[in-house]
């Protein structure tokens, strides 16, 4: 009895300590999540480095670490600061971006006779001009925290990267012996984590490439500026859930529009963002998520929006993953059903007189 009681503790205790840890690992999980799937992604680089250098689990480790620091973050630095250089050179510009008083009274004019108002030129520059402070003053102020906490995130992913690939091996030993579940069925749920995290990194990747690719080739047939700061924007934009490339190819068609009064181009690079551009997102994820793991089309394009449309931009990585998961479990329970029914009295009936067992029916 006094085990019992003991040991009923030990589990309140568990459970009390295991939510106040995650309500202070919270800020943290999607760091430690995205260095779990570059784990995944650089597991075989981390592995052959291994096996060439011998030594401790840390020495191949750091080395990995290293090396995916320079492969990844610092090209990736480098088209940051080009991007930048072009983004200071526009705003540098004597007439920066301002729109053509010739557009701006013929839409005022257009607005009067269509609502009745007396709307003039200067009172529409001036609130256009309260609006921009309403809205890039929280802005500014919120920046340096949220450059802050990117940075801590950057980091906690590069130093969990790191103790994932040194010490992976005895924290997973560690947690799936606490957990009371098959081994077997486990590893399979190891397995579906790796294969659905490599997907969605790749599918991620893909579509934002090929969507910048596109983009830059619009931005350069409409003759735009600073096609590659451009370029690259559609790149990072392309990987933000919902609002997607279309924010930079929607800013840019309005530009041609309104400032470079240039209807032709700008129909043509909006219907180029929303037939090309972005539907083509709705096409690759799809494919990449269905080829590289076991969910269907429609389920992979599914789990994608609604994680995102529940989660917010951590949907795009829980979403299919959670959909997996499902999947493995429903799979695993089937196999458990099937092994509890035994054989099926129909079969046992028609096979009389026969020790043959019959064919398995489940999915294993």
């Amino acid at each position: 009895m006094a085990r019992l009681v003991s040991f009923a503790v030990l589990v309140g205790l568990v459970v009390l300590f295991g939510l106040l840890s995650l309500r202070v690992m919270a800020s943290f999980l999607l760091p430690l999540l995205l260095a779990a799937m570059l784990v995944v992604v650089f597991g075989p680089l981390h592995r052959s480095l291994k096996a060439r250098l011998g030594g401790p689990d840390w020495l191949a480790a750091a080395l990995t670490t290293i090396l995916v620091l320079a492969i990844v973050f610092a090209p990736l630095g480098i088209l940051v600061a080009r991007a930048g250089g072009d983004a200071m050179t526009v705003l540098r510009r004597p007439d920066g971006v301002r729109l053509d008083p010739d557009v701006l009274d013929r839409l005022v004019r257009v607005v009067n006779e269509a609502t009745g108002l007396h709307l003039t030129a200067d009172g529409v520059n001036a609130e256009l001009r309260t609006l921009a402070e309403m809205w890039l003053g929280p802005i500014a102020a919120r920046a340096p925290a949220v450059i802050g906490k990117m940075l801590i995130g950057l980091i906690v992913t590069v130093i969990g990267f790191f103790y994932f690939l040194a010490d992976g091996p005895r924290m997973l030993a560690a947690v799936t012996r606490l957990i009371p579940l098959d081994p077997r069925y486990q590893w399979q749920l190891l397995q579906e984590f790796t294969e659905v995290s490599r997907a969605v990194v790749t599918a991620t990747l893909l579509a934002a490439i090929v969507q910048a690719i596109l983009g830059g080739i619009g931005y350069a047939v409409v003759g735009l500026d600073n096609v590659f700061l451009l370029t690259l924007l559609t790149f990072f934009m392309a990987m933000v859930p919902i609002v997607g490339a279309a924010a930079v190819w929607g800013v840019a068609s309005l530009y041609l529009l309104f400032f470079e009064q240039n209807t032709w181009a700008a129909g043509g690079l909006a219907a180029w963002g929303l037939l090309v551009v972005s539907s083509i997102d709705n096409v690759i994820k799809p494919l990449v998520l269905h080829g590289q793991s076991k969910l269907h089309p429609l389920l992979a394009l599914l789990s994608v929006l609604g994680g995102v449309a529940a989660l917010g931009p951590i949907g795009i990585l829980v979403g299919p993953i959670a959909v997996a998961f499902l999947q493995a479990a429903l799979t695993m329970l089937a196999v458990e059903l099937d092994s509890l029914e035994g054989p099926n009295p129909a079969c046992r009936g028609e096979s009389a007189g026969s020790s043959d067992p019959p064919a398995a029916s489940g999915v294993a």
